[in-house]
């Protein structure tokens, strides 16, 4: 007879056995592989992935002038794994002149995967940045004792002049956002910050390689695995030609030493900056290094905004440079005509509004409004333009006036390949209709014609009005770099762009421009050699007038075109032409005259007092 007690306990323990068997298998399936965890331990046992950075881009002028190199640099990384209760931290710790607390509160952060979200134990992590030669010496001498601790090369930049900081921006360490954005990155790594460095990031940064080492069971580098069969070899980035002119640059940091500001030097033939200085600036040499963040620090605090690129960020009322533009409007759309005149009783003056003007003749036509920078004939020119029955409202005037605006380049961005452009502001019929609820009329916003009231524009927008009219008609997107490791640039900065305006028109305003060299607003420009076209601009302001500037030489082939914006330097025609004027020479000269010179240096010592008020 069967004892079914003794095959039911026979049938349990064979269940048991059976379900701790699969337990077991599931438990190495997931182990082996679905986690690569034990993978990686044993991997990291036996070999090193060691990171080869690539040489970063050199930059050079437009004449092959260097201007930011490399630099070698150390960096300490660590394999916490190797690391743990292995090395004498006071040891350590004196080695690199850092404090214990440092220590501890850099191994936490390496750790805190919220900070480093790229951690694993396994892999080499960043402990300290950019040793000096003589750090690196000392560490070397003691490696051996430090196990789970290794040596990093790398290179920082550096910079031959002390200019143009705000256009050449800085590189830093990755921050996890950017980390985020592109998998390219892992902690520790360095990123273009600013200017050049960030924009031509991709360019500049190269590829790394990987160089696999084998380690006995001490840890011991023991050589290349495979003699080297699986290693790849780092890619140097691609060298920049900038279109800046550094001595060019230079002297215009000089001129705006003491003054807050802008200037923007273009050349009309292919769209190239030629310059693009803002004032303050600082010393590039300043954001290298381990105290990069103290000194940034400092410049963000800095009421005067030195870390504000005023030359694409600063957004300004352009004043009587804007005046070409409305001279251009009102003639495509036959408002005027070359001989058109228009009084000036020391202003424009009509149902009871006011725009103040200096003496001058009157009536006028449009050459001498240009020259003698008449507020009465551009306030009546866009009066008649707003108010003309042909485009069946004021509104619909407004935007047909706007659309001038935009072909010129003015109320959007121009697409310089720099981060941080402003677009400025050029007004449109939907915008005053939500400002004046109540209704709006003609001579309500007529301050637009004198380029006043609701419009502003950047300095990069102002030196490119000039290089439009320049090129009587079209322009080329702004640049600042000329060539990528020798190839060509995009269509995108080589496709002429045409303004609304006929070629015809641009002539007039041309001779208007030539009329204020001459006898005009702008005769601290005329010279005897090559002929200067300008239009000074004295922009209203809560306090002091701003002097501004906005002209190109010489004048049958336009080699340069330059803005010059002095916030609360008075008329246009103190600060705004003579260094305009200076800066053209140089360019157009290679150098300055002694007599010149001695005016430079007289204009970089004088300085505006702006107290010390947030602007």
């Amino acid at each position: 007879m069967k004892d079914y007690e003794l095959e039911k306990r026979r049938y349990v323990i064979g269940g048991v056995a059976i379900i701790i068997v699969v337990v077991f298998i599931i438990r190495l399936f997931t182990l082996q592989i679905m986690s690569d965890d034990y993978k990686r331990n044993a991997d990291s046992n036996a070999f090193l992935k060691k990171v080869e950075f690539p040489s970063r881009g050199n930059i050079s002028d437009r004449n092959g002038k260097l201007l930011v190199y490399n630099q070698p640099s150390y960096d300490i990384m660590v394999v916490v794994n190797e690391a743990r209760s292995r090395i004498d931290t006071t040891e350590l710790c004196n080695t690199l002149n850092i404090t214990k607390d440092y220590f501890i509160r850099r191994m936490r952060d390496i750790q805190d995967r919220s900070k480093n979200p790229g951690y694993s134990r396994f892999t080499q992590q960043l402990f300290m940045t950019q040793l000096s030669d003589q750090e690196f010496s000392v560490f070397q001498e003691k490696a051996y004792r430090f196990p789970g601790f290794y040596i990093q090369k790398r290179s920082i930049r550096q910079y031959e002049y002390p200019n143009a900081a705000l256009l050449l921006g800085d590189v830093a360490e990755a921050s996890p956002e950017d980390i985020k954005r592109d998998g390219y990155y892992q902690p520790g790594d360095y990123i273009g910050k600013q200017g050049i460095e960030r924009s031509y990031e991709e360019e500049l940064r190269g590829t790394k390689g990987v160089q696999v080492l084998l380690r006995d069971a001490h840890g011991r580098i023991q050589g290349n695995y495979q003699n080297g069969e699986f290693d790849t070899q780092p890619i140097p980035g691609k060298d920049l030609t900038l279109s800046i002119d550094i001595e060019l640059q230079r002297l215009g940091e000089r001129l705006m030493e003491g003054k807050l500001g802008s200037i923007v030097a273009i050349e009309p033939k292919t769209g190239e900056v030629l310059c693009l200085v803002s004032s303050p600036s600082y010393d590039p040499r300043l954001m290298i290094g381990r105290q990069r963040g103290k000194h940034h620090a400092e410049l963000a605090r800095d009421p005067l905004k030195p870390l504000l690129n005023r030359a694409i960020m600063g957004m300004y009322p352009p004043g009587s440079t804007f005046k070409t533009s409305q001279a251009l409007t009102f003639l495509s759309e036959g408002i005027i005509d070359q001989d058109t005149k228009y009084p000036c009783h020391r202003g424009f003056v009509f149902s009871g509004m006011r725009v103040g003007c200096h003496g001058h003749g009157s009536p006028l036509n449009l050459v001498p409004a240009i020259g003698t920078s008449c507020n009465g004939y551009f306030c009546w020119g866009l009066y008649h333009m707003l108010t003309n029955k042909k485009y069946g409202s004021l509104h619909n005037a407004v935007n047909t006036w706007r659309d001038y605006m935009v072909s010129m380049g003015f109320g959007y961005k121009l697409g310089i390949d720099l981060p941080g452009e402003k677009r400025g502001m050029i007004p449109n019929g939907d915008f005053y209709d939500n400002a004046f609820k109540n209704g709006w009329s003609a001579l309500g916003v007529i301050s637009i014609a004198i380029g006043q009231g609701e419009v502003t524009l950047t300095p990069l927008q102002i030196a490119n009005l000039g290089a439009t009219i320049a090129n009587r008609g079209f322009f080329y997107t702004p640049h600042v770099v000329k060539s990528v490791g020798g190839e060509p640039l995009d269509a995108t900065f080589t496709t002429p762009r045409y303004t609304k305006v006929p070629p015809e028109a641009y002539k007039l305003v041309v001779e208007g421009m030539r009329r204020a060299v001459t006898g005009g607003t702008c005769r601290r420009a005329n010279r005897s050699d090559y002929a200067v076209c300008g239009k000074t601009g004295t922009a209203q302001n809560r306090g002091r007038d701003h002097s501004a500037f906005m002209g190109f030489a010489p004048m049958e082939d336009p080699q340069i075109a330059v803005a010059v914006y002095v916030e609360n330097g008075g008329f246009g025609a103190v600060y705004g032409v003579p260094i305009g004027a200076l800066m053209m020479e140089q360019f157009i000269k290679g150098k300055l005259s002694a007599s010149s010179e001695a005016q430079a240096s007289a204009i970089q010592k004088r300085h505006i007092s702006y107290g010390k008020t947030d602007r």
